[in-house]
């Protein structure tokens, strides 16, 4: 049977004038949910549950986790820090779900890639912090927001050896795309970084302890249709799930 790979969608309160006006909407780019399908897997778009029974009945039904991108940050308290620039939050609705699903998908074993701000809440989920903005705190830092569209590639990133994301793509090297003004400052306890972009900037992190909790910080859902390697990173999240499944 095809696994079911619940998706986690972003979350407009009222505040997007190009996304509902006032109304509240949810907002998913089809691209994650073609990653899923095209490659053999059901997905299945959950919705924000507030309720702690209604999100463990969620997680009972699915088999894998795909945590997507978001355009706002996580707030700073959530890792212990004061707001320091004017970025937009992520809506607390959104965040607090995602928070839970990871430490739910920890405890459960339940296989789950996270992408983009999907890896910072990874991080921080299970105890990490952010940089919240790295040209202003990491001056050495390349321009990790690329000019061109992001089914283009953009730099390289150096795999970590005996990793769960090198097994997954084959290679100590990959070229990805870049769209992002966050990453990874302290690495959460229970994580490991599996990748580096060439200034330095935390591009992946795995759970050891995990059959498969992997999230990367570029974006392989405009990448999986021209590139075999970014193909693998839903392959491999399908494949743990037919395990859960079986």
């Amino acid at each position: 049977m095809n696994p079911v790979i619940g998706v986690t969608p972003d979350f407009h309160a009222g505040d997007r004038k190009d996304m509902g006006g006032p109304e509240p909407t949810y907002f998913l780019r089809a691209r994650y949910i073609r990653a899923v399908e095209e490659l053999g897997g059901i997905p299945l778009i959950l919705p924000l549950v507030a309720h702690p029974a209604a999100r463990r009945r969620l997680l009972d039904g699915v088999d894998g986790l795909l945590l997507t991108g978001s355009g706002p940050d996580l707030s700073p308290r959530l890792y212990g820090e004061r707001k320091r620039y004017k970025f937009p939050i992520v809506n607390e609705r959104r965040a607090d779900f995602e928070l839970e699903m990871v430490r739910q998908a920890g405890t459960r074993d339940l296989p789950l890639l996270g992408i983009c701000g999907g890896m910072q809440t990874v991080n921080v989920a299970c105890g990490g912090s952010l940089f919240q903005d790295i040209p202003a705190q990491v001056p050495t830092a390349m321009d990790h927001r690329q000019k061109t569209k992001a089914i283009h590639i953009a730099h390289a990133v150096t795999i970590a050896p005996k990793s769960l994301l090198r097994r997954v793509i084959g290679s100590d090297t990959l070229m990805v795309n870049s769209s992002h003004h966050q990453s990874v400052k302290k690495v959460a306890p229970s994580l490991i970084a599996s990748a580096l972009a060439p200034d330095g900037v935390i591009e992946a992190i795995e759970s050891p302890a995990h059959r498969f909790m992997l999230a990367v910080q570029w974006h392989p859902e405009f990448l999986f249709e021209g590139h075999r390697a970014h193909r693998r990173l839903f392959e491999a999240l399908l494949r743990a799930a037919r395990r859960t499944r079986a």
